[in-house]
């Protein structure tokens, strides 16, 4: 039995032996294994991220010379404004194609999309049917369409064009519309070639090394260019190339062969166990380092970020979705008095809000938490300071949302805007106090109409009442009859005198009621009132310079909304500088026409058009130039106030002052006033 149990125990020993060496084969087997599959999916990732970055490079090229492209089109559309140019243009646009052959054709069309003019391309033979180009094709109409929609250059989707070989060619259009201040000039039409964009616009070394391609969203290709050597690992990269009205995608295929296996595969399991160490070295140090150098970065950017909220003029305050500050600026504490241990914390009472508005603040903030939105452009408030003063501020909020996309709160900047409030009331006192002036100026102007105006009903006055007293001396010796008749004459000379004094009165009042100074508070007025309490002032110089003057005012209008005193101030200057344009020996027929009518409307508010027209001289460029200006005018008299204050009040009001000629000659001044809301509309 012991020759039978030395075998077995050396059995046993070598059984252990080489399952110790077939397990240490399967890991060296599974390592290298491992290791040749990671080294090709690196290879891999290599290669795709060069594909990547070759196709991002690809569609910057494009973007670049088609952007350049863009520039000389717009430089050949300025030849189509003002008079038309066809034989310069077409030798413009045929030295373009020339220099680009990724275009070929270019066209110039109408405003209604009409051929007016076009060039073929001489490398790229394309015969077009007659009736295709004539009217506008399909794609060059959505293009157009595009393009007055975005006020801007814009590109069709892709189409074939058949040609006379059988073969074809997919093309794009590009549209680009008439500038603004040439609506005339018609629309500039260039047609690109897909493949000549590839082959002109990407470089070469890129097409040599793989196909590139413009490809459809469902891999349909529309035009390729470059070869490739094909083998089993094709790479491929995409890259959307965004232009206005249309969104193509640029493709790059690449191919290349797996990777190769080491000579030796001892050496190679050597090797990878040392680069392995070696990585892991590295690896563990670039971490360390890189771990070191993101905290040295997050630290300077904290305090960078602290320094810049603590410069900061303009107030910051961080709230959580409870309503909880959970964040002040410095700026922010300054403004209200509280340091940020007073304020942190703060929720339903807010120490900075004033007690008698505490009410209204908090209704306000339960609004914000329960998800509306602020207003974009911000609202006033007032706040209160720790020594119970108040001041004004502007708050601008906007939800806070954290890195991940949560909303976690709402962040409000403040600016205190107290300076602003005291500017603004002393620019609105000037204002006031100058348009005073210039009120008492045009009664000034007005003077000797003044004086002629009353010595009418005085004279008349005067005169009635020597004729009464003659006609109460001559009533002592007078019988029944001829007394009774007398008293008649009487009476009828003291009705007269009542009326002129009335008249003088009216005349006496219109001009206190100009002159004198009232709040400036907006109401409801109809025009015919506003054009009846300035007439008897127009009307004073309309009779001296033999002026008539015409009143129209449509029927059914709103009332305006405005400050009466300031539009009255607007009507008589601008009624008298009509009637002094009209003063000349040379014009016979002297009429000034005052209309007002409704002016355009929409769903959210109606406005009025004033107009005053005359026959006068009219307005020359150098002095249309200045026409605006303080302190220019065109008489020696004159303080040169009147139209800009005119403009001001007008803009005040949210309209707009102008004027056009009035042919055959004379001037048109029209402004806009806001009509005052109906019941019953919002």
């Amino acid at each position: 039995m012991a020759w039978l149990l030395k075998p077995l125990r050396w059995l046993r020993g070598a059984w252990r032996r080489w399952s110790l060496w077939a397990l240490l084969v399967v890991l060296v087997g599974s390592m290298l294994v491992t290791l040749v599959w990671l080294a090709g999916r690196y290879e891999a990732s290599v290669v795709q991220d060069q594909l990547e970055r070759d196709t991002s490079d690809a569609a910057a090229d494009i973007r670049a010379a088609l952007s350049r492209n863009l520039l000389n089109l717009q430089a050949l559309q300025a030849l189509q404004m003002g008079a038309p140019d066809v034989p310069r243009w077409e030798a413009q646009a045929l030295a373009l194609l020339r220099e680009h052959r990724e275009l070929v054709r270019m066209e110039w069309r109408s405003p209604a999309l009409r051929l007016q003019a076009y060039v073929d391309s001489p490398f790229h033979p394309i015969e077009w049917r007659n009736d295709v180009r004539l009217e506008a094709h399909s794609e060059t109409a959505l293009a157009c369409a595009n393009a007055r929609r975005l006020s801007g250059p814009a590109y069709s989707s892709s189409y074939f064009q058949p040609h006379g070989d059988g073969l074809g060619s997919e093309l794009i259009e590009f549209c680009l519309p008439p500038s603004v201040g040439d609506k005339e000039a018609g629309y500039l039409i260039a047609t690109y070639s897909l493949r000549s964009v590839l082959t002109e616009m990407v470089g070469h070394g890129l097409t040599r090394r793989q196909e590139v391609s413009f490809t459809e969203a469902d891999g349909t290709r529309l035009a390729l260019v470059g070869t490739a050597r094909r083998s089993l690992h094709m790479f491929s990269a995409r890259q959307l190339l965004d232009l206005p009205g249309n969104t193509m995608i640029l493709r790059m295929d690449s191919w290349h062969t797996a990777p190769s296996l080491f000579p030796n595969v001892l050496t190679a399991l050597v090797t990878a166990m040392s680069i392995a160490l070696v990585t892991v070295l590295v690896v563990l140090v670039r971490d360390n380092r890189r771990r070191l150098s993101a905290e040295r970065e997050l630290g300077d950017a904290f305090a960078f970020r602290k320094a810049m909220e603590d410069s900061l003029v303009t107030g910051l305050r961080a709230r959580d979705l409870q309503g909880r500050i959970t964040y002040v600026n410095p700026a922010f504490c300054e403004m209200v008095g509280f340091s940020a241990q007073e304020l942190l914390g703060q929720s339903s009472n807010a120490p900075f809000w004033p007690p008698e508005l505490a009410e209204e603040y908090w209704q306000r903030q339960a609004v914000r938490l329960a998800g509306n939105a602020p207003p974009r452009e911000g609202f006033e408030s007032v706040f209160m300071r720790k020594d119970g003063t108040r001041f004004p501020v502007l708050i601008i909020e906007a939800p806070l949302i954290n890195a991940v996309g949560q909303h976690t709160g709402w962040m409000s900047a403040f600016i205190d805007i107290s300076e602003q409030r005291r500017v603004e009331e002393l620019s609105r006192a000037s204002q006031e106090r100058l348009q005073a002036t210039a009120r008492l100026a045009t009664v000034g102007e007005m003077a000797s109409l003044l004086s002629h105006e009353l010595n009418q009903p005085l004279a008349a006055i005067s005169s009635y009442a020597t004729g009464s007293l003659n006609l109460l001396d001559s009533v002592r010796d007078a019988d029944a009859d001829t007394l009774r008749a007398d008293l008649g004459d009487v009476r009828t000379a003291i009705e007269r005198i009542a009326q002129q004094a009335e008249r003088a009165g009216r005349v006496i009042k219109s001009v206190h009621d100009f002159v004198r100074r009232r709040d400036q508070a907006r109401e409801a007025v109809p025009a015919q009132e506003i054009l009846g309490d300035v007439l008897p002032l127009v009307n004073l110089q309309a009779r001296k310079l033999g002026v008539r003057v015409q009143v129209d005012v449509e029927p059914g209008l709103p009332p305006v909304l405005c400050d009466r005193v300031m539009v009255e101030q607007v009507l008589l200057n601008l009624a008298r500088n009509a009637m002094q344009a009209m003063d000349d020996p040379a014009i016979r027929e002297r009429t000034l026409e005052i209309r007002v009518c409704r002016a355009a409307a929409n769903a959210h508010s109606a406005w009025l058009e004033f107009s005053l027209t005359d026959g006068g001289i009219g307005i020359s460029e150098e002095t249309a130039r200045r026409l605006f200006t303080p302190f220019f005018t065109t008489r020696a008299e004159g303080m040169g106030l009147g139209l800009s204050l005119c403009r001001t009040v007008v803009e005040q009001h949210g309209g707009l002052l102008g004027y056009r000629p009035n042919p055959p000659r004379g001037t048109v001044f029209t402004f806009t006033l806001p009509a005052a809301p109906q019941e019953g509309h919002d």
